[in-house]
């Protein structure tokens, strides 16, 4: 890992911004404006109507009335949101690509602050940044950046496998293009966590950069997307990215990949998830059996590794830690994890 100081970009480059969307007609004009407002770069919208049933296809076409920069696609029929995404991102052809939620939008000077980091990074293929929550009003956002950082690949991708994490938000991703080209799509197999399989399949092959500032785009939370933060969520999340290393080390050149152990790594951290989920899920008064749910996952995982799952001491911790006298050190360890990752991306 490494720190660099920002600079602005060398030469004035196109980015092609894929806006997906399905019945978020009212949110779309500010996601396309925060789009068509970018400094320093050249723009072009692809905004792709996943057949809504709502206004959204109408809002979509006076948007790009207004402006010869956006152009609009409509589905007569619902694809999906993986076929939807790969569809746009194939069909734009901008030096880098950008994936925008309809719900979602970029922060002012974004798409420079990381063109200019990969322009200078030719290895660089994807550069994220970190994204803010908001609900109405998008808000004002730093737009300084303090630093660069930049990891080789492998580095990245041993680092997150580790985890098992996902510490990259999409409507913070700028890509290359190459890059793009070289991943090739996103993977219907893990339609809830094809992100999180892209950004590993592209650190498997080229470095990764970060813009560290305030925000680099806002995701915004609202009633239908909610559902992330309940237990079915959770579950459905670490069954996906369980599948999703199966794929990543199945199918990558061994070339490109960490050594097997940290596929390894990455099962037991899942593990060590779900035994905490299970000890919550048991605590909570709803009754809703995510705590057995929990249980199994933790067997079906621990039994892909063999039954060596995680040691005795590490269990006790965990559930020290989500019992009632470990929740001042269990809250002060996410409040730490929150700042290191708002700040470097880790």
């Amino acid at each position: 890992m490494r720190f660099h100081r920002p600079a602005a970009p060398a030469e004035r480059a196109t980015v092609s911004v894929v806006i997906p969307c399905y019945r978020y007609g009212n949110y779309l004009p500010t996601a396309v404006a925060s789009v068509l407002e970018q400094e320093d770069v050249d723009v072009d919208v692809l905004v792709i109507d996943d057949a809504s049933d709502d206004d959204s296809a109408q809002v979509a076409r006076n948007l790009a009335d207004q402006d010869a920069r956006v152009r609009v696609v409509v589905h007569t029929a619902n694809a999906g949101h993986i076929a939807t995404y790969n569809e746009g991102l194939n069909q734009v052809k901008g030096d880098y690509v950008v994936l925008l939620s309809a719900d979602d939008a970029l922060v002012p000077g974004s798409l420079a602050r990381a063109v200019a980091l990969m322009q200078r990074h030719p290895r660089v293929g994807l550069v994220y940044g970190h994204c803010a929550y908001f609900t109405d009003e998008p808000p004002r956002a730093d737009r300084a950046a303090r630093s660069w950082t930049t990891w080789p690949g492998r580095q990245w991708l041993t680092w997150m496998c580790s985890r098992s994490t996902n510490p990259v938000y999409t409507p913070g991703v700028v890509m290359r293009r190459t890059a793009w080209d070289d991943v090739g799509r996103y993977d219907a197999r893990v339609p809830h966590a094809g992100d999180m399989l892209l950004w590993y399949q592209t650190a498997a092959r080229w470095d990764v950069g970060r813009v560290n500032n305030e925000a680099q785009a806002l995701y915004r939370v609202h009633g239908t997307n909610m559902h992330l933060t309940q237990y079915a969520g959770m579950l459905r999340d670490m069954q996906e990215q369980r599948a999703l290393l199966g794929i990543l080390f199945e199918e990558t050149p061994p070339a490109h990949l960490p050594p097997a152990r940290v596929r390894e790594s990455a099962l037991r951290s899942i593990v060590r998830r779900a035994n905490r989920l299970a000890i919550a899920g048991s605590r909570d008064p709803s009754g809703d059996g995510s705590a057995e749910a929990f249980r199994r996952f933790s067997a079906e995982t621990t039994a892909f590794l063999g039954g060596q799952g995680v040691s005795p001491v590490l269990v006790a911790w965990d559930a020290w830690l989500e019992s009632r006298w470990g929740g001042l050190p269990r809250r002060a360890s996410r409040h730490l994890w929150w700042r290191l990752w708002r700040r470097y991306g880790v």
